[in-house]
């Protein structure tokens, strides 16, 4: 697919380069989607190098969340070429990649298509390693993440979905909006149906981590575990976890596949983390900076994740230790699992409250929080 897809792509005609020393490349192939195709590569790369998928939240630009989660400095420190598709606000006017729209999640059609036409691009233009193709996203990004790893699973060697919700469970703005509130409420085989439905399941073992906060107010943490089900059924994992080390901070569920290289799924529900991504930046070896939806929490799930990948062999990288909550021993995981997302589901006024955070004053905060509360809609 890659070969038919580079055949069909034009000549590239590059801008000059955009904050964060990204650059544009303005002809990539099929653009059903209309996204912009920006990427970074360290000097010097060396052909084969791997090529690492960053897809934004809402309100965020491909600059802005590849430079702040860290992947542009961890790019240069290991050795990748970084992809960072970018939505306009034409076609979401927060934004948002439309992780929900029947017309952009298919295979071949909308923004997915354009997404896998700029992998396609970017492969070849950094003559990087088509094994050795990883993504990631935050929010929306994340959502659209499992959009890509269910729709062109052949691209992809490793996911990481933060914040994000699984594949196929809103067709609309309304569903949306609800899977948001409180999670998909579909059970495993269904879940995974969705996944298995959307592309054929290649061979080769896919390495996929979940990141969410139990504080998410603007998508739910039962999210988070419904990912996990999704796509522990959809690897032909088993349905449970396998025991995780215990530690302080968050909690961590860990799937294995059989054999000498098989899937690995694991899942974080990070304790006290809002919406966004969770960051450390007080290590000489730390990467990233905080900004709106990326927040300081001691970890740095970006480091974490490159290291899962495969990206770097250093342990160094999960200093911090993880959780498995109310359990004594590391024989009994699934009670920790179970336990994850029994929270009160969350308020359409609190998911609108979590989205504005951090983007405008206290005072105009105040203001929308007594309307919300007016129309009963805050408690």
């Amino acid at each position: 697919m890659l070969a038919r897809l580079r055949r069909a792509v034009p000549e590239t005609s590059a801008a000059p380069q955009g904050p964060g020393g990204l650059t544009e490349t303005r002809s990539f192939g099929a653009n059903p989607g209309a996204l912009k195709m920006w990427t970074y590569a360290p000097p010097n790369l060396p052909k084969g190098a791997p090529l690492v998928v960053v897809l934004h939240g809402c309100t965020q630009t491909a600059h802005g969340y590849a430079n702040h989660a860290g992947w542009i400095a961890l790019a240069e420190r290991l050795g990748f070429a970084v992809l960072a598709p970018e939505q306009s606000n034409a076609n979401n006017p927060n934004r948002c990649f439309n992780w929900f729209a029947p017309e952009d999640i298919v295979r071949g059609r909308g923004e997915a298509a354009s997404i896998a036409a700029m992998v396609a691009k970017a492969v070849d233009l950094f003559e990087a390693d088509p094994q050795s193709v990883f993504i990631s996203g935050l929010s929306a990004g994340g959502a659209m993440t499992a959009v890509m790893l269910a729709t062109y699973p052949e691209l992809f060697a490793g996911g990481a979905i933060i914040a994000g919700l699984p594949y196929g469970v809103a067709r609309s703005v309304s569903d949306a909006l609800r899977a948001m509130g409180r999670g998909a409420g579909r059970p495993a085989p269904a879940l995974a149906g969705l996944v298995l439905d959307a592309a054929p399941r290649p061979a080769a073992p896919l390495r996929l981590v979940i990141w969410h906060g139990d504080a998410d107010a603007t998508v739910h943490p039962a999210n988070g575990r419904d990912l996990s089900l999704q796509w522990a059924a959809a690897l032909n994992l088993k349905a449970l976890p396998d025991a995780a080390p215990p530690g302080p901070g968050r909690t961590l569920s860990v799937w294995r596949g059989e054999g000498p290289a098989p899937s690995v799924l694991e899942m974080h529900m990070v304790e006290g983390l809002a919406h966004g991504t969770p960051l450390s930046t007080r290590r000489d070896c730390d990467v990233g900076t905080v900004a709106p939806f990326m927040i300081e929490m001691g970890l740095c799930s970006t480091l974490e994740t490159a290291a899962f990948w495969g990206l770097s062999e250093s342990a160094a990288f999960r200093a911090t230790p993880v959780r498995n909550k109310g359990e004594p021993s590391l024989t009994q995981p699934t009670a920790a699992f179970e336990a994850q997302t029994r929270s009160k589901p969350v308020g359409i006024g609190d998911q609108v409250m979590g989205a504005v955070s951090g983007h405008v004053s206290p005072q105009v905060q105040d203001i929308i929080a007594k309307a919300l509360r007016a129309a009963g809609l805050l408690s």
